[in-house]
């Protein structure tokens, strides 16, 4: 990584975060030290006039006011990198059906006919999967390939100058270059879509709709050089026809260009398998359009990962809806149009229980359907799974709560309806005191909502006013929120140090070579204990293949997805610098072994472990002072008791 991509990468993570960040941890973040974080900061400023890209303080470092459009020019200015001058090459050889000259080339770009030479070696690495090559005949250099495949390298480019997945009108300008008309008007295109596609009864997935507006802005671009595809002639559905006629209507009117037969049929497939779902049709309805083997195969795994989980997710609905999802992802495996989920780094760190069923699900269907596993899908998966899980959630998982409110005609009966109105969500109301002496030893709901002051200070207790406040309700809420932490960290405190063994503690972790070098090492100090086998090392190094277990920016959490360890433990490694993991940079290694009998604790420990590294001082806390076992259990205990 260059040091112009590594202030980038600084400047986006304090974008993401929005929090202050030391430099130690940013540091470690980057893979760098922290005198090359501070330098890295003077520089990034130094690009803004008259403003504030990031401001320091006692605390380290955050975004300031203008951290975004830094990030942006960022972007917009990379003119003479290796990465824009790859693009620019690609572009001009996708431009010329009879090639390009690379004496002339370099001219153009004021490089050397070397540079140029080795730029072309680079586009090679490029064209892997695509089904395009790169001919050479003295000088000339000429992509042969079909005229979707070329499309899907340009998609390939754009996707690269986007960030974290997001559609990024600025960046699909540099991709097919400022003149093209596919990049003009498309806000106004975007929004009419979305309204007309309503109204045809389908319901919209805005996540997804960044991907096919470019694809249509490609469609636009490549027809205006004379590149529109042709057409297969073979009859389409009524679906597909209506949705192709609303893209031609829209594209002549926004952006003045006429799409022929074959890209309005292609575009149309795209948008019924990428962003639109049928609205709440029936499930007879549902089935009609499903394929039996599809739903079949979606059925078993499912009712597979409910029982290897104890999730409550194997509902007929639920199926369905994951069935029909399936089967478009069967259609865009075909097309290689993937499907990119700017909520894919968010949903494996916030919720990595979810995405671990995900997980388990998507390598199911592979195995059963021969599904390509790719993050941004099983995210897609993922909140499938959230979203079953969330409608289904227990009512004991809702906190119980006393109200005190000395009575005075109905005004107890009015503060009761006021909360069950605004806090019926989080909480229960399963008493009301009316007494100015209440019993307070007597009470032992989850929280004490009173309206005089209680007689010692606690978590349980909250103050609210005789007629409920908005500032009450937040109060409220941030009460319940700190007791169902502290019950999660405290059941996972009792698990960790049943699972933890000074045996399994390494410091100072060998990543030579690489994940798979790192989970044999910690996996070997669980051998010796008996508790796996070499074949779960082995799932574990397979499971790391299918999806990086890297859920935070510090930590990974490598298993094998079969609970087969005789007991369930955890393997800690330490890496102080970070090391290279996945895409990203970890300090914490936590090889986990569970067993069939600790089904249960699988979940505590999973999501609570992860939840606790999440927090970047946190981590430096428990990587500087846990110099050994003993002090490493200590500071982590220390972090979960807050």
């Amino acid at each position: 990584m260059t040091t112009k991509a590594r202030q980038d990468r600084l400047l986006a993570l304090l974008l993401r975060d929005g929090e202050w960040s030391t430099a130690a941890s940013l540091a470690d973040a980057l893979g760098v030290t922290p005198r090359s974080v501070r330098s890295y900061v003077t520089a990034i400023n130094a690009r803004v006039t008259g403003g504030t890209a990031i401001e320091s303080g006692p605390l380290g470092y955050r975004a300031g006011s203008d951290a975004a459009a830094a990030l942006r020019a960022a972007g917009a200015s990379d003119a003479g990198t290796p990465r824009d001058r790859l693009h620019t090459l690609v572009r001009r050889l996708l431009d010329s059906a009879d090639g390009i000259d690379v004496y002339d080339t370099a001219d153009a770009l004021h490089v050397s006919a070397a540079t140029v030479e080795a730029d072309l070696s680079r586009v090679r690495g490029l064209l892997g999967g695509t089904e395009l090559t790169l001919e050479r005949s003295a000088s000339l250099a000429r992509l042969r390939g079909t005229e979707v495949a070329q499309r899907r390298l340009l998609s390939k480019l754009a996707h690269d100058e986007m960030d974290a997945g997001h559609f990024d009108l600025d960046a699909l300008r540099r991709t097919l270059g400022e003149r093209s008309v596919g990049a003009r008007a498309f806000g106004p295109f975007k929004a009419e879509l979305v309204a007309e596609l309503g109204a045809l009864g389908y319901f919209v997935n805005e996540i997804g709709i960044g991907d096919v507006v470019m694809h249509i802005a490609i469609a636009a671009d490549r027809t205006t050089r004379d590149r529109a595809l042709g057409s297969t002639g073979s009859d389409v559905s009524d679906a597909t026809a209506a949705v192709a006629e609303l893209l031609d209507r829209l594209t002549l009117k926004h952006i003045g260009v006429q799409l022929g037969q074959g890209d309005l049929r292609h575009l149309a497939t795209l948008v019924l398998t990428r962003i639109v779902a049928p609205g709440a049709p029936a499930a007879d309805d549902v089935r009609a359009r499903l394929s039996p083997d599809v739903e079949a195969a979606v059925r078993a795994i499912v009712e597979a990962a409910a029982s290897q989980f104890l999730v409550d997710i194997a509902h007929d609905d639920f199926i369905l809806r994951l069935a029909l999802h399936v089967q478009n992802l069967l259609h865009r495996a075909r097309e290689q149009a993937w499907s990119r989920n700017p909520l894919t780094r968010s949903l494996k760190s916030t919720y990595p229980m979810i995405f671990e069923v995900a997980v388990y699900i998507c390598t199911g269907l592979q195995e059963s359907l021969g599904i390509p596993i790719l993050d941004d899908e099983i995210a897609y998966v993922a909140m499938h799974v959230g979203g079953r899980l969330e409608r289904s959630r227990r009512a004991d998982q809702l906190l119980t709560a006393t109200i005190v409110c000395p009575g005075y005609y109905e005004l107890h009966e009015l503060l009761r309806s006021s909360v069950d109105r605004s806090l019926g969500q989080a909480i229960e109301v399963v008493g009301v005191e009316t007494r100015i002496d209440p019993a307070w030893e007597g009470i032992d709901t989850d929280l004490v909502l009173t309206t005089i002051d209680p007689p010692r200070a606690g978590d349980r207790f909250v103050r609210i006013q005789p007629f409920l406040t908005e500032a009450d309700v937040e109060r409220v809420r941030a009460a319940a929120g700190r007791v169902r932490r502290g019950r999660r960290l405290a059941r996972l405190r009792a698990e960790l140090e049943r699972y933890f063994s000074p045996d399994a503690f390494v410091r100072g972790v060998d990543a030579t070579d690489g994940e798979a070098g790192v989970i044999r090492d910690l996996g070997a100090l669980l051998r010796r204990q008996g508790v796996i086998d070499e074949d779960y090392v082995a799932r574990a190094v397979e499971r790391e293949a299918i999806s990086s277990t890297a859920f935070t920016d510090a930590l990974a959490v490598p298993h094998a997805m079969g609970m087969t360890a005789t007991q369930t433990r955890i393997a800690i490694g330490i890496a102080d610098p970070s090391i290279t993991w996945g895409e990203g940079r970890v300090q914490v290694v936590a090889l986990v072994a569970f067993s069939e009998t600790d089904r249960e604790a699988f979940q505590t420990v999973f999501e609570q472990f992860v939840e606790v590294f999440s927090e970047r001082d946190s981590v430096q806390r428990i990587v500087r002072r846990g110099t050994d076992f003993a002090a490493f259990l200590d500071e982590l205990v220390a972090v979960i008791d807050g």
